[in-house]
Parts: C-alpha cells; structure tokens; sequence
C-alpha cells in the first residue's frame, strides 16, 4: 500500500532541497567570480606591462587626476556597508529596512557611474590615442560595466524584497547574498583598480 506524505513531510522535502540547491548555486557563483577575477587580472598584466616598458614623464598629459576616483572609491566603500546593512535588516525580518538599505546602495552605485562619465568626458585622451589609453578604458569601462549590472540586480533584489508579496525574505535569502557577494567583488576590484591606475 502506498503511503501518501504528509504535509509536514513535503516541507521537510522541499526545504532539504532548498539548502541543496543554495549550495550549488554558491558554488556556482564562486566559480564565475573566479573567472571573472583571472579576466581582470590580464587586464592588470597588460596595463602594469605596458607602464613598464613605456612609462610616463611627470608632465605627461596622461596623468590623471585624483580628485573623482577618489571620490569614487569612498562611494564603492560607503555602498559595501550600505549593502551589508540591508543583509543584516532581511536576516532581522525587517523588509522595510533591507529595501531603504538596498535602495541607497543601488543610489551610490549610480552615483558611482555618473562620476566615471563625468571623468571621461574631461581625460586629456581618448579611447584609441594609444595602447595606453585604450587599456585604460577597457579596465574602468569594463569594471564600470560589472557596476552597472550589480546596480540593476540590486534594484531587483529591492524590489522582491518587498512585503508583501515579495520572493526574497530572511527564509529565502540567498538572492540578497548572491548579490552582495558580487558588489563586494566588485567593489574589491575597484580597490585594485584605483591603485593600479591612479597612485603607482
């Protein structure tokens, strides 16, 4: 005779599951951010590479300015906070604070890429001057690419984060997580970045 599960059984089933699949997805997301991290990392090769064979004078006009990135960076550090806010307030059950929290760190990440185009349009060079010039701008343009998606996927994250009615609350997290481990990748390679680029 076939015993029917109880609706307690199910749950158990479904959440066992769940847990399950968080993991692989975890491990996914590691794995992409490794890749992403090696892409980076030629990018940082050949920049440092070319330094080094052609490097600069000190009245070069390719000498950049610190004013911006700087400011920059304070915006990147100041939303990792933000965005580590918003993950302790949904483990609180506090879906109010998470989406004001998510809400500010998908503002400074805007923030972030307005301040980049407005660097751009006031360089002393272009995208194709130089080898030079164009690493510079595959390395910021492709970063500021990676601000762009985090700051969209943050805005979705606020959005399901909502209550009622949204996917995202302090039992199923791991979309919130997923997003902040990657603005911290992101936010890391900045940091990288910024020294590389503007203070050797």
């Amino acid at each position: 005779m076939t015993t029917i599960p109880s609706t307690k059984e199910k749950s158990e089933e479904l959440t066992s599951s769940e847990h399950q699949h968080s993991d692989h997805r975890l491990f996914g997301l590691i794995t992409f951010l490794v890749a992403d991290g090696m892409t980076f990392a030629g990018f940082f090769a050949a920049y440092l590479t070319y330094k080094a064979v052609n490097p600069l004078l000190p009245d070069a006009i390719y000498e950049l300015e610190l004013p911006l990135p700087t400011l920059n960076t304070i915006l990147l550090l100041v939303s990792s906070a933000t965005f580590h806010k918003a993950g302790k307030a949904l483990e609180a059950a506090n879906s109010k604070q998470c989406q004001k929290w998510l809400l500010i760190t998908a503002g400074l990440g805007i923030a972030f890429l307005i301040s980049q185009m407005v660097e751009y349009f006031t360089l002393p060079f272009g995208l194709t001057d130089n080898l030079y010039a164009s690493t510079f701008y595959a390395l910021t343009g492709f970063h500021g690419l990676h601000v762009t998606l985090g700051s969209i996927m943050i805005l979705i994250v606020w959005w399901q984060a909502r209550s009622p009615g949204g996917r995202i609350t302090h039992v199923n997290k791991f979309p919130l997580e997923a997003a902040e481990i990657y603005w911290h990748f992101v936010d890391g390679i900045w940091v990288i970045l910024f020294i590389i680029l503007y203070l050797l």
